[in-house]
């Protein structure tokens, strides 16, 4: 993992060169979306949906910077991602809570819409007290990780 904060991953078969799930927290600073960018983008790495999961980690960790408690200072963010090979990589983003206010209609696509759009299935659960929680599903059927096909 990186210096940016701490995280868990847990490998998947030794076919799958990816790990099944990952976890990693991050401070809640602007800069640590570009960190959480990347570590989405290297797990992800040759899978067809990495792009999309790149772009939904960076607008839901935007959000959590931009809108909720977790960017007031000491603030964190945590990313978990799961690995269902051949299936779908499934996304969460939570953060620390706070009021939720709909952004104002500007004629351009924001954070979760752009998240809804990409996603199979999307949501957010939680409570401003307890924190949010926003999550993607990226359907991706028949890809077996990049090692698949030399192991």
């Amino acid at each position: 993992m990186t210096s940016a904060g701490s995280g868990l991953c847990r490998a998947g078969s030794a076919a799958l060169a990816l790990p099944r799930s990952c976890e990693h927290q991050f401070p809640a600073r602007p800069e640590q979306v570009g960190a959480a960018r990347q570590f989405v983008g290297g797990l992800l790495a040759g899978a067809p949906v990495a792009d999309d999961a790149v772009l939904c980690v960076s607008e839901l960790t935007g959000n959590c910077v931009s809108h909720s408690v977790s960017g007031h200072s000491g603030g964190t963010f945590t990313v978990r991602m799961e690995l269902h090979s051949g299936d779908y990589v499934w996304l969460e983003v939570a953060d620390e809570g706070g009021p939720w206010f709909p952004c104002a209609q500007d004629g351009r696509v924001h954070g979760l819409e752009i998240v809804r759009r990409l996603a199979s299935e999307s949501g957010v659960a939680g409570s401003m007290f307890a924190g949010w929680e926003a999550w993607a599903r990226l359907d991706w059927p028949g890809w077996a990780g990049p090692d698949a096909a030399s192991g």
